[in-house]
């Protein structure tokens, strides 16, 4: 007997180049999917947009940015050692017009673990990392302010049992809470090291 291959099952992701057209009636357009990123993708202080640049950042460190980004994963990263990593970014500058700079603090909520192979979901919440990466924008001036320059991030390592110990339930923690914990703080280009050093690998 033969077994057909569900018609549902998850997507196979693969990275594109930007060159794709778009098409309309088996005929190429003018626009490409270089130009809905630049359409898209420009404003990288923007909230959303910024937390997903946070996880390329890391990414980018750790090395594995030769996939896709997964929605809805039950961890936004796995180093190639096997570590599940959440990723959280704040800054002080938003894109809009302020009164003064934000604050910072980052949502640690436990959630559901969504399985993407299987379509399946914890019965329990959870934290289901090994270690979260918080990543400060933390440059202050408008005028100055370039996400792409990574002088101007700061990234602070913690494991999640350690978490899970001192804030349990709690939805929210501060930078200055967070700093209390005493994470590891680290410049670019030494994330995944710290990440295998404060998860004892």
């Amino acid at each position: 007997m033969t077994v057909r291959e569900n018609p549902l099952a998850a997507l196979v992701l693969k990275q594109l180049t930007g060159a794709e057209p778009l098409h309309y009636k088996d005929e190429p357009l003018p626009h490409t999917v270089l130009s809905f990123w630049r359409w898209s993708a420009s404003n990288l202080a923007g909230n959303n947009l910024r937390g997903h640049f946070a996880e390329f950042l890391v990414a980018s460190d750790i090395g594995t940015t030769d996939g896709c980004r997964v929605e809805w994963d039950g961890c936004d990263l796995r180093t190639p050692k096997g570590l599940k990593i959440e990723v959280k970014s704040a800054a002080y500058v938003q894109s809009w017009e302020q009164e003064k700079h934000s604050s910072i603090s980052f949502n640690i909520r436990r959630s559901y673990y969504w399985n993407t192979d299987d379509g399946g979901r914890s019965e329990v919440e959870g934290r289901w990392s090994d270690a979260y990466v918080f990543c400060v924008l933390h440059h202050k001036d408008k005028k100055t302010l370039d996400p792409l320059n990574l002088d101007q991030w700061d990234f602070y390592v913690m494991p999640t049992e350690a978490l899970d110990r001192e804030c349990g339930n709690q939805k929210t923690i501060s930078l200055n809470a967070l700093l209390n914990l005493k994470p590891k703080k680290c410049a670019y280009g030494k994330i995944g090291a710290t990440i295998e050093r404060v998860c004892g690998r």
